[in-house]
């Protein structure tokens, strides 16, 4: 892995003082993991933390990839190779990289394990390292009592950096649409893949207006193909598009596993309350649901939990999600379970609403819009009235009522047009638009 020519990441400095506090603080053998959904630059980071610190391990850098072999066997063939050792052929491959690592080149080393998916596979030849190695691996898993610094995505001023950096050639560019650049970046959920494809896209087509370039994401989603990777980057850190990032931790869910990340895409890109996606799956038993939830979609880093009870999506893995929603048999009628159960929160949003019963119901409120403005057509006649009703007496109770009247408007508009103009429904709407 080449060092040579690193530039800065932007918007990681704290992260990297906190990695290479993590690993000198133990004067013992340290190991510590990077970790976080797959496109939030772990790789990148361990490379810039192996460029900055190069100096400290005067004995040398040794980067491995679990994923491409044995472990084991690449530690011996870098042995051999770059420290000119020979250890027995006649030993097992644990003995031979116990005898690399003592006759290993005098100072502090540091071992990069690049993107570990089993730490059980690795783990037999960290058993007996000398207290001068530190071993670092990147992983989308959680992996136990090891030390670990979980990478999130990039702060919105960050992301702005980051992309401004990637049109240096073009100066100006992102100031004269800097509304549509912050628009760009919140679209990617400031996702470092995403915005280094995306920027680096833009770099190339000099003429493309981000104004365009929004469009062609939202059009398209993730197989616009400014979100994969080209063969002319040969200089990224990262191998793959955001699509084909994903598609690694996909391949680890089982089937249970596949449909609640499809079930909890369906909901708005906002924090999700826990009790709801409960009632979207009664037949499912509670404790299997959170075993789901927190030892495979939280271990992978596919969920976020925002709070108490509150979950969360990053915006390209919803994206991801609905992708894959398409070939699983269960979806339509996952539509229609979310679909009912938003009816009846919107049902149960009183006329003149306390303020604690605003507070209860806000968290539903963007998952009520969603149904109304994209799964309409999942919503029973009987209930079509509910998600439009719902949304406007809750800003309506609170004297929005600017915000309220949209509501009540796209009320009338859909259920005249699927129950037809003499349609009692209509009539309350028309009602409820003349009261506001």
């Amino acid at each position: 892995m080449p060092l040579s020519g690193v530039e800065k990441f932007v918007g990681r400095e704290e992260e990297l003082q906190n990695l290479h506090q993590l690993l000198q603080d133990n004067k013992q053998v340290a190991i510590a993991a990077i970790a976080g959904m797959g496109g939030v630059g772990k790789t990148e980071l361990a490379l810039q933390y192996a460029s900055k610190q190069r100096n400290t391990y005067n004995g040398g850098l040794c980067w491995l990839l679990p994923k491409t072999g044995d472990v084991g066997i690449q530690v011996v063939q870098f042995a051999r190779t770059q420290l000119d050792l020979k250890p027995p052929e006649d030993f097992d491959i644990v003995a031979q990289v116990q005898y690399c690592w003592r006759r290993w080149r005098k100072g502090d080393v540091l071992l990069v394990l690049d993107d570990v998916s089993d730490y059980e596979e690795v783990k037999p030849y960290l058993q007996s390292l000398p207290s001068r190695f530190k071993v670092l691996m990147t992983t989308r898993q959680k992996l136990g009592r090891i030390a670990q610094l979980s990478l999130d995505v990039l702060q919105p001023e960050a992301a702005l950096e980051l992309l401004k950096s990637l049109l240096k050639e073009t100066p100006g560019r992102i100031e004269k649409e800097l509304a549509l650049a912050n628009q760009l970046c919140e679209w990617l959920g400031y996702l470092p893949l995403g915005v280094e494809l995306v920027g680096r896209y833009l770099a190339r087509k000099q003429d493309l207006s981000l104004a365009e370039m929004l469009r062609r994401l939202e059009n398209k989603r993730l197989d616009e193909r400014s979100l994969s990777k080209s063969k002319s980057e040969a200089d990224m850190t990262a191998q793959r598009g955001v699509l084909a990032a994903f598609e690694l931790s996909w391949q680890e869910l089982e089937d249970s596993d596949k449909q609640l990340g499809c079930l909890l895409s369906l909901f708005a890109v906002a924090p999700i309350p826990w009790k709801l996606v409960e009632q979207c799956l009664p037949e499912e038993e509670e404790e299997e649901l959170e075993e789901i939830r927190d030892d495979t979609l939280l271990n992978l880093h596919l969920l976020q939990r925002k709070g108490e009870g509150i979950y969360q999506l990053h915006p390209l893995l919803r994206e991801f999600f609905q992708y894959k929603c398409t070939g699983l048999d269960k979806v339509e009628e996952l539509k229609r379970s979310l679909c009912w159960v938003m009816v009846r929160v919107g049902q149960d949003i009183p006329e003149t609403p306390t303020l604690q019963q605003i507070t209860a119901v806000s968290p539903a409120i963007s998952h009520i819009a969603e149904v109304a403005n994209n799964l309409i057509q999942y919503v029973s006649d009987d209930d079509l009235f509910w998600p439009f009703i719902g949304k406007a007496i809750f800003y309506e109770a609170q004297g929005l009522y600017n915000q309220a009247l949209p509501w009540y408007e796209q009320c009338l508009e859909v259920t005249k047009k699927r129950l037809g103009e003499e349609h009692p429904d209509v009539a309350e709407s028309l009602n409820n638009l003349a009261v506001l």
